[in-house]
């Protein structure tokens, strides 16, 4: 072989190194490209979990915050009416006390014994006022279905349409509630 051939054939070679080497020293950063890929993949996923994770914890939270808020609403409302029970069972006693005030007295016995009714009676009034029971205004006032509850009508002059002319069994309201609406006539 000439010298030249072997020249050439020593320099084919060192470029060939030089490629081989290039190759092997390109292969190790295609790896670290690839493991870095890989690296921000599992970040990303792991971020979108924590995203998810926080969004669960936020969400449970406002459910739980509206529950309590809910539970304190309900629980003062029970507190606010606890005696609407009560004073609906008391009712009929109440009208039955001012049915018997509203006899004639004849003696001084009777008179006597009406006195008492009549401690008593507004003895439990004042109970009841105590507890936020109102009796509902009625007659000349005009007719509210929330508040009334017609059971006859009529024509009379003397009052104008739609307002109250008699009252046949009062009302009574606990603070903001309608316990039992009053029995009314009401004009046309």
């Amino acid at each position: 072989m000439s010298e030249k051939t072997k020249q050439e054939q020593h320099d084919a070679k060192e470029e060939n190194s030089e490629v081989v080497e290039e190759v092997f020293a390109e292969e190790p950063q295609a790896e670290e490209v690839a493991e870095e890929q890989h690296e921000s993949d599992e970040l990303s996923q792991l971020e979108d979990k924590l995203n998810e994770s926080e969004n669960r914890y936020l969400r449970l939270r406002a459910d739980f915050d509206n529950f309590r808020r809910r539970v304190n609403v309900e629980s003062e409302a029970k507190e606010k009416y606890r005696a609407q029970g009560l004073i609906t069972e008391l009712l009929p006693a109440l009208d039955n006390f001012e049915r018997a005030l509203n006899i004639d007295a004849d003696n001084d016995q009777t008179k006597t014994l009406l006195q008492g009714m009549e401690m008593v009676h507004r003895s439990i009034v004042e109970a009841l006022k105590k507890e936020g029971v109102e009796p509902i205004e009625a007659v000349g006032k005009e007719f509210d279905p929330h508040l009334h509850q017609a059971v006859m009508q009529t024509e009379d002059e003397n009052f104008d349409s739609n307002v109250i002319v008699e009252e046949f069994q009062k009302g009574y309201r606990l603070k903001d509630r309608v316990i039992r609406p009053s029995m009314v006539k009401v004009n046309q």
